[in-house]
């Protein structure tokens, strides 16, 4: 009898047979710009760098554009630009290389939910001028001018797609996960040369500087785009651990596989792929979310142990069909409060957001929230800020109430928020549409 995983193979081979023969070739480009080479984040600060203002930046996955915000207060959009300039040069260089097409129509059929997935995490440089995006679709990792909107570097990625990145908390470093190949890169911020790296697990996605910028703490998530979600299929999805290196040497000092800490609590029947995840300010604790679990866990750092687990409610309306969870994340978002205080959750695939008090674990009132993708701090530390994927709009929810207190129209599918800064009195070099009207090829 012909297995699941034969006939997943079979599927995934025809549908990229299918996909190669009928991909249209993009536009002539034009030669790449001259020059182009292949934290405690800015938000955070107490003293604000002269000449800058702190903003939010929104990235717009489908569209591969950024919109930018004010980080707290109203929240009005102040502009946006796109991240994509070099797009044409670089379908070229997919189109002509048969495996890098290959890929490249696997994540628009796979993670990109039928769409290119052309930013996915994004961050500013120290002082202000530059903002570094994640492209996962064309995998790599590009820094964009914030007076011209044209490219400053580019960083190609191992492997067929970069993801989740990190700031170093002085500013100057960024890591980024280049997924197909488990490895993380860690970058100069403003030059794009590669200072280190290192392996990971499967699949590696988020990752999290500890220490004062001594350590970084990458978590593997496995394979998330099979149907093979059941529990019985679970050795399917690969080696997923959390990789803790000296960011000195970029050597590994601590592997932790979550499944026997899960286990030992006495629940085996969550996932160790670790998605979300936030420390608590005295680094004594991590939060974090797992696949297909509507709900997040404790970790206490000292004594290696999980030591509670909270069940969030669930939308009756959300079927328990695990195969429908966009690429294993039931949940997908996790912030905490400045003073520790507070836990923010993103409910994805329930659409709600709910404010969670940390020492009881009591959640608060469910937010509406339509595909809620990430969840982050604003800017004076009152609200939690998430993305609305499916509506294509930001809503801040403030921690002192659980309630909503601000929404602002974005692009198409925004998925990371980020803090950052940009000179004061910024205008967007290339005008963007707070409705989406960026390019993606896969629409």
């Amino acid at each position: 009898m012909e297995s699941p995983v034969s006939r997943k193979m079979f599927a995934l081979t025809a549908l990229t047979a299918a996909l190669l023969a009928a991909a249209p070739l993009p536009a002539a480009a034009a030669a790449p710009p001259p020059g182009l080479q292949e934290v405690m984040p800015p938000g955070l600060q107490e003293v604000m760098p002269p000449g800058l203002q702190e903003v939010m930046f929104v990235g717009n996955n489908w569209a591969g554009t950024v919109d930018v915000i004010r980080s707290s207060g109203d929240y009005a959009r102040l502009g946006g630009f796109s991240v994509v300039p070099d797009l044409d040069a670089r379908l070229w260089e997919i189109y002509l290389n048969p495996i890098k097409l290959a890929y490249f129509l696997g994540i628009r059929s796979g993670p990109g939910e039928g769409h290119d997935q052309l930013v996915d995490d994004m961050y500013t440089t120290p002082d202000g001028t530059a903002v570094v995006a994640s492209r996962p679709s064309l995998a790599d990792v590009i820094s964009i001018d914030l007076r011209t909107g044209q490219p400053r570097w580019r960083f190609a990625v191992s492997g067929y797609r970069a993801d989740h990145m990190a700031v170093s908390p002085d500013g100057t470093q960024v890591a980024v996960s280049a997924s197909t190949s488990n490895t993380v890169h860690v970058l100069d911020i403003a030059t794009g040369r590669q200072l280190g790296s290192f392996a990971t697990g499967d699949k590696p996605h988020e990752n999290v500087y500890t220490d004062g910028g001594r350590y970084l703490w990458n978590m593997s998530i496995g394979e998330v785009n099979t149907d093979l979600d059941g529990p019985g299929w679970d050795w399917t999805k690969g080696d997923r651990h959390i990789t803790v290196v000296d960011t000195t040497t970029f050597r590994t000092v601590r592997t932790i596989d979550m499944r026997a800490r899960l286990d030992a609590f006495g629940r085996k029947d969550l996932s160790n792929a670790i998605r979300p995840a936030v420390f608590t300010p005295d680094g004594s604790k991590l939060y974090f979310q797992v696949s297909f679990f509507n709900g997040f866990v404790e970790y206490d750092v000292a004594t290696d142990k999980v030591t509670r687990v909270k069940t969030l409610p669930k939308n009756p309306a959300t079927s328990d069909d695990r195969t429908t969870f966009v690429n294993d994340s039931r949940h997908h978002g996790l912030a905490m409060s400045p003073d520790g205080g507070k836990l923010c959750v993103a409910g994805t695939m329930d659409d709600y957001a709910t404010v969670v008090d940390r020492a009881t674990l009591q959640e608060g009132p469910q937010v509406p929230a339509d595909k809620p993708y990430w969840a982050t701090v604003s800017g004076d530390g009152r609200d939690c800020v998430i993305s609305e994927s499916g509506a294509d709009q930001v809503s801040a929810i403030s921690f002192a109430t659980g309630r909503r207190v601000a929404t602002v129209a974005v692009g198409d599918h925004p998925q990371r928020v980020r803090i950052g800064h940009v000179a004061t009195g910024w205008t967007a070099p290339v005008p963007a549409s707070p409705t989406g009207a960026g390019r993606s090829a896969g629409r």
